[in-house]
């Protein structure tokens, strides 16, 4: 499933989910977030860290997961989680299958790191988009049959530097299971 997103002047993201998001299986229905920080569908329930209030809410359709966007930076925070039983592929694969459609692409860093008690795939990348630069920031995870994805996109330099703020705070407050109150 491709999903296209329009950002401010005319900046075209495509977040490309290909073989997360067909056929899920598991999580065939759509989960919905509470507030801005507990996301809870039909087979993980999770929280993240609080962002700005100067994020919007876009309308991620029926996948599994929720979107963010601040137009003034042409930036973009997308969360998916796609739950399956033979999305056992490794962590590499999976981060490549988010950057299917980008070119020219400049690894910056990718790296092992910790989240939530697991080992997660950290990639900041700089790659163009139909010719259109973006910076961007993954996170790719596996834990208790989901795959969750973490991405940020942004215009390069300044504008991805004060979005990733707001990121970071997003992904290092991820946990799995119950929302704490």
């Amino acid at each position: 499933m491709r999903w296209v997103w329009t950002i401010g002047a005319n900046v075209t993201l495509w977040m490309l989910l290909a073989s997360l998001s067909i056929a899920t299986g598991a999580c065939a229905g759509r989960g919905g977030l509470e507030g801005r920080t507990t996301y809870r569908g039909p087979a993980s329930t999770f929280r993240v860290g609080r962002i700005g209030d100067d994020w919007r809410r876009v309308d991620v359709g029926r996948q599994p997961g929720f979107a963010f966007s601040q137009d003034g930076l042409g930036a973009v925070i997308e969360v998916h989680v796609a739950c399956r039983a033979d999305l056992d592929i490794p962590l590499v694969a999976l981060t490549n299958q988010l950057l299917f459609g980008f070119t020219d692409r400049e690894y910056l860093a990718q790296e092992t790191v910790p989240m939530d008690h697991r080992a997660a795939q950290r990639t900041h990348i700089r790659a163009k988009l139909d010719g259109v630069e973006r910076e961007l920031l993954l996170y790719v995870l596996k834990k208790d049959g989901c795959v969750y994805d973490f991405v940020l996109s942004a215009r390069p330099g300044a504008p991805f530097d004060r979005a990733r703020t707001d990121f970071d705070r997003l992904v290092a407050g991820f946990q799995t299971g119950e929302a704490r109150s």
